[in-house]
């Protein structure tokens, strides 16, 4: 995996050694264009291919949506682009649709939740919706420039050609007019940062690559003066300006791996054996980046879904292109990407909004699957393509095996299971998609990306998110940082009414007795001299317990909040409470404070579920609970949460979910021990249970009392 074996070592070195590039000539070793999206076997795979169902329809559909888009005249826009998260309802906090257009390079945009439509202002980057649009259409002609290279490679048909051709002159013509600026629309100057027809380096990164594989297919159309214009007007000044990192430290990062994809394409592309070290083997390369990026267990450091797909979509590009030159770099760690979604799957193939992620699913990622399948051939990998039931994406076409295995649907483990390099601990009990799924994270932070949350956990059952998490919103909506990456928006502990730090907390005990799988975890550093453990169990498949112990030098103000999926059902009655101004806690609506109690009984009832989601609180010292309305996925969506609170120096909290009316009720008795241990006497019916803790220790022992 970390050898050139076709693109001679010896040429990179000598490259290096002369600190020069090598714009002039092409490496021998190279093979002729095309060599980025596919080569020429790629080229006559498909060429055949595209005769057989299902992907006769499929290059069809593709052929008319090309025609389509060569029929319009070619019209570059007049500038660049706006970042993708300033397309946002300053509201709501939606993502705007985009509506008619109603005039030169300006349209409508519309709010699903108003609903209402709003104009753009280009003067200012939160309120330039327009520019959005025009990034949109700046990365459909980068595509459009791939496609028709490719249609042309494949179909002779000169008419694609041209059209490539068009795009390429056009931008190498334009590139340089385009005024630099960042995601608020200010000017920029510095080195790395910013962009012409995007924003930042990775908008430049992202549109670039599809140009670039568009350019391969076309090289030999273009004229030696176009080769040179495309290459110093464009591809050199983007990549010197903007999208190469001038930081001395090594960078790793989703979207370093999206500016390595562009210079290694530029590499590959031109010829450059420098671009295409420092994209493989540079300090911010590949190779650190995999290395360092990718966690023993396969999930992307960031802990959040979204980035890891949006990372894999990085990656593709360069593994395929280096591929063509006899490079290799599909090897355990990008293996390990593939497998960790699948391992930590819902039953039903969904992958949770953790840290700056919505959620996701295996169906939605089929399409790099159809890579990961055809670059392993690992049937394992043909699950996703399953649960999809379609296999209708671009992956699919280009790389995709022309017939799947006869091989049963792989779906994610059935057991319980720890994975402490990600801190992910599932409890599961079932293994159809009805089962019953719990995730506790209590692992790294996630950088940049990483959201204040340790101990935090989510549960889904009969394909339902009994504890959701709300993920993100987009970057540009105040709802980001005013309540995503707050404590308090999460199924976990806040303190003081401040959110935790940034942490990494650590596994203490995993395991099973007496047919019941838990996991006790430690926080980490959230606060200072504070120290929160959480002992989750899944006692059967509709009943939860969870246990929480806070300690701390000082009496604190403790807030453990449960964010439940659905609506209030007989809320018991309280008094109005206001919520302070923190943040997190302002977003909070309609809440009420019950009087304080050592036992507490709340529900829920989910839409299209018969029975209610029942929180049952218990705790050897009066508790207040405050029911409130938390924020969904708009600031119109309101979600029950309520906030369980005692001031104290420590604190032991015992609470439980059942969701089944057939489930018996269950009866909790906590107290500490003169020990220092915590026991819970759990009464199920029949069932008695005693559960001894020891979060000193990191101890957990399951009882059947004599």
């Amino acid at each position: 995996m970390n050898t050139i074996p076709s693109l001679s070592l010896a040429i990179v070195c000598v490259a290096r050694a002369m600190c020069t590039d090598v714009h002039g000539a092409e490496p021998a070793d190279l093979p002729p264009h095309p060599r980025l999206l596919l080569d020429a076997r790629g080229v006559a795979a498909l060429r055949d291919k595209i005769h057989q169902p299902p992907w006769a329809d499929l290059w069809r559909q593709r052929l008319r949506a090309l025609e389509r888009a060569i029929a319009e005249p070619l019209r570059l826009p007049p500038r660049g682009g706006n970042w993708y998260h300033n397309y946002v309802c300053p509201e709501h906090g939606v993502r705007l649709t985009e509506g008619p257009r109603i005039g030169d390079w300006t349209w409508e945009h519309r709010c699903r939740i108003g609903p209402h439509m709003l104009r753009g202002d280009p003067a200012v980057a939160a309120r330039d919706f327009d520019g959005y649009s025009i990034m949109a259409i700046h990365n459909a002609l980068a595509a459009e420039a791939r496609d028709a290279g490719l249609a042309w490679a494949v179909t002779g048909d000169e008419r694609y050609a041209e059209r490539a051709a068009a795009i390429v002159r056009a931008y190498a013509a334009a590139y340089t007019t385009y005024a630099r600026h960042d995601n608020q629309g200010r000017p920029v100057r510095s080195r790395g940062a910013g962009g012409r027809v995007g924003s930042q380096p990775l908008s430049e990164a992202t549109w670039l690559v599809p140009l670039l594989q568009g350019a391969d297919f076309v090289w030999s159309r273009l004229s030696e003066p176009d080769r040179h214009r495309f290459e110093s007007n464009l591809v050199r000044v983007a990549i010197e300006e903007t999208i190469r990192n001038p930081d001395s430290n090594p960078c790793v990062h989703n979207i370093q791996c999206h500016r390595n994809a562009a210079i290694g394409l530029a590499g590959f592309l031109l010829g450059d054996t420098n671009l295409v070290h420092e994209a493989i083997h540079g300090r911010h390369g590949w190779h650190t980046n995999l290395a360092n990026g990718v966690m023993a267990d396969g999930t992307w450091f960031e802990g959040a879904w979204g980035y890891h797909t949006y990372t894999l979509s990085a990656l593709w590009p360069l593994a395929e292109a280096a591929r063509h030159a006899g490079i290799d770099l599909y090897g355990p760690p990008l293996r390990r990407m593939y497998e960790a979604p699948m391992m930590l799957a819902t039953p039903d193939g969904r992958l949770p909004a953790f840290n700056d992620s919505t959620e996701t699913s295996l169906a939605a990622m089929s399409d790099l699957y159809e890579l990961a399948f055809v670059r392993y051939g690992d049937p394992v990998f043909t699950s996703p393509l399953r649960e999809s039931g379609r296999r209708t994406g671009s992956l699919a076409l280009w790389y995709g095996a022309p017939s799947l295995p006869d091989a049963a649907l792989a779906r994610a483990p059935s057991r319980s299971r720890n994975l402490p390099a990600a801190g992910y601990a599932i409890l599961q009990r079932g293994d159809g998609p009805e089962a019953t799924w719990l995730c506790l994270k209590y692992g790294p932070h996630g950088g940049g990306h990483g959201h204040f949350d340790k101990n935090h956990f989510v549960l889904r059952t009969r394909r339902v998110w009994r504890l959701g998490d709300v993920g993100t919103h987009l970057y540009g909506s105040d709802l980001h940082r005013d309540w995503d990456k707050t404590s308090i928006a999460h199924n976990t502990l806040t303190v003081d009414e401040a959110s935790q730090a940034a942490a990494a907390g650590r596994c203490l005990a995993f395991g099973s007795a007496e047919g019941v799988d838990y996991v006790m975890a430690e926080a980490g550093p959230i606060y200072p001299h504070l120290r929160f453990v959480r002992t989750v169990a899944l006692l059967e498949t509709n009943v939860v317990l969870v246990c929480d112990r806070v300690t701390s030098d000082r009496p604190r103000q403790l807030d453990i909040a449960v964010h439940l999926g659905g609506v209030w059902t007989h809320l018991p009655a309280g008094r109005p409470w206001l919520p302070p101004p923190a943040p997190g806690y302002r977003r909070l609506r309609d809440a009420i404070i019950l009087p304080p109690s050592n036992r507490v009984t709340l529900a829920v009832r989910v839409p299209d579920d018969d029975s209610p989601t029942q929180l049952v609180a218990a705790s050897p010292d009066p508790v207040s609970v405050i029911c409130a309305h938390g924020v969904g996925a708009s600031s119109a969506d309101q979600v029950p949460v309520a906030i369980l609170r005692r001031t104290a120096t420590d604190w032991f909290l015992v609470w439980s979910l059942i969701w089944n009316d057939s489930a018996a009720p269950v009866g909790l008795d906590p107290t500490l021990g003169d020990d220092g241990r915590e026991r819970v006497r759990i009464v199920q019916g029949r069932r008695v249970l005693d559960l001894i803790l020891d979060t000193a220790r990191g101890r957990v022992a399951i009882t059947v009392p004599p």
